[in-house]
């Protein structure tokens, strides 16, 4: 793989970024809990990506052991779905994501454990300027710490599943993963859907969308799940999950752009939340000039 052909995919990986960045904005359009909104936009996907699958006449099989792995991160998915709106309603879109930031940082610790190789002090020191920032608009925040304690925990989960897709991804056809990941995601938001009720945790937010709620569930769905995702599962063969958490860092900064342009004043924050973004920001930034391998391809792709 050239360098020319890395960088475009590269770009191709920031505007994955930038289609993540409208989700949080999305979230907030809805009438739905959001337990219920990840059903129905993980069922739609998992019926979209069969479709493809079928009239591309790609191949549905997995060994079953990867298939119940890949189930297992589906459900890990749907949960960090349910987390990540959920943030978006308690407190703003903009703290939502900046709370995401932190993806990189839990990445740059769990990527060593499951491949087995040393931690790097690069990937640990941009992941902690990250964090840096993130402590920057907690402090100027803090009325949003329940907020902002969700994200942590849904960028907790993207880590685990980005790390578990990085390996996913060397052996099965992306549209074969996200397929099933969809398939798990679907059942276990189905299942914490008649929990939520069952308990009375369903608040009186509808469960049924109304006319406008099913465009923006089929945006998540199609744009947002089957194109978006699959295509940052397929950029995973020529990228490491740090890289691809890392990029994602940029969310925050693309949806607070999107969120202020559609809220306004709603989304206006203090001049801190701005400057822990910018430290976030720079993270991004810096990695493609310290490292010397984000362009180059695997041993085996040489």
């Amino acid at each position: 793989m050239s360098n020319s052909t890395g960088f475009k995919s590269y770009l191709h990986l920031h505007f994955l970024v930038l289609i993540w960045g409208f989700t949080a904005i999305v979230g907030l359009m809805v009438t739905i809990s959001p337990v219920t909104l990840v059903f129905y936009r993980t069922l739609f996907a998992a019926i979209g990506l069969g479709i493809i699958i079928l009239v591309q006449k790609k191949k549905f099989t997995a060994n079953r052991k990867d298939v119940l792995r890949m189930f297992v991160v589906g459900f890990c998915l749907s949960a960090h779905w349910m987390l990540f709106f959920a943030s978006a309603r308690v407190s703003t879109a903009s703290v939502c994501l900046a709370g995401m930031a932190t993806t990189s940082l839990w990445t740059s610790l769990i990527e060593p454990l499951v491949n087995s190789r040393p931690v790097k002090l690069l990937e640990v020191g941009l992941g902690l300027l990250a964090f840096a920032g993130l402590y920057v608009v907690f402090k100027f925040e803090f009325n949003h710490a329940l907020g902002l304690g969700l994200a942590l925990a849904a960028a907790l989960l993207a880590a685990i599943f980005t790390v578990a897709n990085s390996r996913f991804v060397q052996k099965i056809d992306a549209y074969t993963i996200t397929f099933y990941e969809m398939v798990g995601a679907t059942f276990f938001s189905f299942l914490m859907t008649g929990i939520f009720r069952w308990v009375g945790w369903a608040g009186s937010e509808p469960v049924r969308p109304n006319g406008q709620d099913w465009l923006w569930i089929l945006f998540l769905a199609l744009i947002c799940t089957v194109y978006a995702s699959t295509m940052a599962t397929h950029l995973m063969k020529q990228f490491s999950a740090y890289l691809v958490n890392l990029t994602i860092n940029l969310e925050p900064v693309y949806g607070i752009a999107l969120a202020f342009f559609f809220f306004r004043e709603k989304e206006r924050m203090t001049p801190g939340f701005y400057w822990g973004t910018l430290l976030i920001l720079m993270a991004v930034l810096l990695y493609p000039f310290l490292s010397s391998n984000i362009f180059k391809s695997q041993e085996k792709q040489a």
